[in-house]
């Protein structure tokens, strides 16, 4: 990974979150009913994009999952973990993944190519997506609750709806692949 992108890259972030920041400062000094529910809606998206992009752009040029301990990572309640999946209706979110992102071969590739040194790298890219959503859903929770402080309560609705779709989806869908991968090897290790 050159130096160029990894600076590129963590001043983005740091960018993105100065803007976080700056529009949080700006909202305080407003009332909630001077904004229409397009401008509302729009700026939910802007935090939770700004937000979202403070912890996914290290992620790509850094190893940010090693900043959580490995018992973290661990998966200790399956059964809570699948009951979740299906409660959370994760079949259905991983299939549109699967048809709108995932679908091209060269993206699954990425995370896996299908040999046992693969397994690592999804097992560390699963770490690295799961680190980044879960940061970034954390820290959107805490602005939402200072935006319902102030009484932004659609906005604090839309952001917390983004941010369950475009964060907590994806951190229960990542320990589910981690999970059934922990189970995939230890059936590879019981042959070996």
């Amino acid at each position: 990974m050159s130096y160029f992108k990894k600076i590129a890259f963590s001043l983005l972030a740091l960018f993105l979150f100065y803007r976080a920041i700056d529009l949080l400062r700006d909202l305080s000094t407003h009332s909630p009913d001077g904004y229409s529910q397009t401008e509302t809606f729009v700026l939910a998206i802007l935090i939770t994009l700004f937000i979202t992009g403070v912890f996914a752009l290290p992620g790509f040029v850094f190893s940010t999952n090693k900043l959580l301990s490995d018992s973290y990572y661990r998966i200790r309640n399956a059964h809570y973990l699948e009951r979740s999946y299906r409660l959370m209706g994760l079949k259905y979110y991983r299939y549109l993944l699967l048809v709108f992102f995932w679908g091209q071969r060269k993206n699954r590739q990425k995370y896996f190519d299908g040999t046992r040194m693969g397994l690592e790298n999804l097992d560390y890219q699963s770490r690295q997506s799961e680190f980044g959503h879960l940061g970034a859903f954390l820290l959107i929770v805490i602005a939402s609750v200072y935006l319902l402080m102030l009484g932004y309560f659609l906005m604090v609705t839309t952001a917390m709806l983004i941010n369950v779709i475009g964060n907590l989806y994806p951190v229960v869908l990542q320990r589910y692949h981690r999970m059934r991968l922990e189970r995939l090897k230890q059936k590879i290790g019981k042959i070996s």
